[in-house]
């Protein structure tokens, strides 16, 4: 086998791993959008098959010795003494997931899916009934799972950090706590003053929008910023999400008819994240080169534009006389000053995705904490409740009125998904810095938005962020893309900017 074929072999295997997990991907998208309510048993059943069968295309001996192959002098990665870039990146992924397959034994992996389709469904019964009793038990299951994987991992002694490292690659919990304490000192003062401000949004002002029209306006917003509907659709389910690949992307949304700004800004945000996956190149799907660079990367493409873009006056200037059209009683009486306050206005809530820019940071901020002692031994499972209570106390400023507005209100932690919250704060930080960027190098950019063009901007992510997929870790693609280094400093000052205009002036 010359080595050109031992590469080849190695792509075929790999693409394999990533077809299955897209199936994997599909049943859970089902899970929470069309699944019957009597049929769970049996699809953590599937989870778990499977999940089994994934684990061992990803753990088959052969890759090893593909990469064995491919890692020794003179492997066709290797040019003049060197590795070509990309053929690099991908063996280095490669070796990563293959170690990390290959440490986990196929029990465990069945275990831990199949656990966390159950935990979805005793979640969602748990948040109906505002009852954390019943969930606590699946939480303390979760926790003991992610404890032995980090164990299997090689990460005994640093557990939590193995969970961030799984979705953000190279970041740690040492890397995120002052990047977070800094925002802590800053956001905080900024919300009280605004807080204090005379200036207040119009309660009460938008209700009573129907759901078949709020589904027709985020249509045509999503497509209008670039979503491809021929590889992909959106659905409804109890928390929005997004799942799939570029070749077939689900998102979901919910509903509220007297909260339409809720449904759109939902649809935006996950539209952020089905722009990245569509922009991965479909060539390179299953190694690095078509690999998304970890969550807070696809978080920041989802913040982006569901803030940077879909709160810009240029976005509403071009998209308010369709807001009208749609719903003319609804918004008769209603100024584009008044409407445009409405989009930005800040209130603190108990609740995550219905908070304001402002104040979402302290949201994750609250959880990342939380993680970090829970994972440390210092919180137990059944004092999370109250916990919960006395941070938001502290960060948020209030408290929840039961456990469905605190400690149920999100699906992460039902299945084990320990370590991603801190990729929203790290995504907003990277949204906030590309944006800087970009409004440097196209300052006529939210006239292209009143316009309803948005393609120079898609252009520039597809080109800039997708089309990298993983060849670089997030903090080191920032400095690539911007050539500064990652700092919260630009949130701060992109909050403090936007919002000071409206509520400081």
């Amino acid at each position: 086998m010359t080595r050109d074929d031992a590469y080849a072999g190695l792509i075929g295997r790999l693409k394999r791993v990533y077809l299955l997990g897209s199936v994997s991907e599909l049943l859970a998208w089902d899970e929470q959008v069309n699944l019957p309510p009597d049929s769970a048993d049996q699809r953590a059943e599937q989870h778990a098959v499977l999940a089994e069968t994934t684990h061992a295309a990803a753990s088959d001996p052969r890759i090893g010795e593909l990469l064995e192959l491919l890692d020794s002098d003179g492997g066709p990665a290797r040019r003049d003494g060197g590795l070509y870039p990309d053929r690099q990146a991908v063996l280095h992924q490669a070796r990563r997931d293959y170690d990390r397959a290959t440490k986990l034994p196929a029990e465990f992996v069945r275990e831990k899916a199949a656990q966390g389709s159950r935990g979805y469904h005793v979640w969602a019964h748990a948040k109906r009934e505002s009852d954390f009793a019943s969930y606590a038990p699946v939480l303390e299951k979760n926790l003991e799972l992610a404890q032995r994987e980090a164990a299997y991992l090689g990460w005994g002694d640093r557990p939590y950090d193995a969970m961030i490292d799984k979705n953000d690659p190279g970041l740690s919990a040492e890397f995120i706590a002052p990047l977070f304490a800094e925002l802590k000192r800053e956001l905080a003062p900024l919300a009280a003053e605004i807080a204090h401000s005379p200036v207040k949004p119009q309660r009460g002002l938008l209700h009573g929008f129907p759901v078949e029209a709020q589904r027709q306006l985020l249509r045509e917003v999503t497509e209008r910023i670039g979503f491809d509907y021929g590889r992909g659709r959106i659905d409804v389910s109890l928390h929005p999400f997004c799942l799939g690949t570029g070749a077939d992307v689900r998102m979901t949304t919910r509903f509220k008819e007297d909260e339409p700004l809720d449904s759109l800004f939902s649809a935006i945000h996950e539209t952020g994240h089905g722009l990245y996956e569509q922009g991965l190149p479909r060539e390179h799907y299953g190694t690095a080169l078509g690999m998304h660079a970890g969550m807070a990367v696809h978080e920041s493409q989802s913040r982006l534009w569901e803030n940077q873009v879909g709160r810009s006056r240029g976005f509403w200037r071009f998209f308010e006389p369709r807001l009208r059209e749609l719903f003319p009683e609804q918004t008769r009486g209603v100024s584009a000053d008044a409407l445009y306050l409405a989009i930005n206005a800040v209130k603190p809530t108990p609740i995550r995705i219905e908070a304001d820019e402002v104040t979402y940071n302290l949201h994750i901020i609250l959880r990342f904490e939380l993680e970090r002692k829970l994972f440390a031994g210092e919180l137990a499972v059944r004092d999370l409740p109250d916990a919960w209570r006395e941070a938001a106390r502290e960060l948020l400023g209030l408290v929840p009125a039961n456990d469905r507005e605190g400690v149920l209100q999100d699906v992460h932690w039902s299945d084990g998904s320990f370590g991603y919250f801190p990729s929203y704060c790290l995504g907003n930080m990277m949204a906030a810095q590309l944006w800087a960027h970009v409004r440097r190098l196209r300052p006529g950019l939210e006239e292209e938005f009143a316009r309803g063009e948005f393609g120079w901007l898609l252009d520039w992510l597809r080109r800039e962020v997708h089309a990298q997929g993983r060849r670089y870790a997030m903090p080191e693609l920032v400095r690539r893309i911007t050539g500064e280094e990652f700092s919260p400093r630009f949130l701060v000052d992109y909050l403090r900017e936007r919002y000071g205009a409206l509520y400081l002036r």
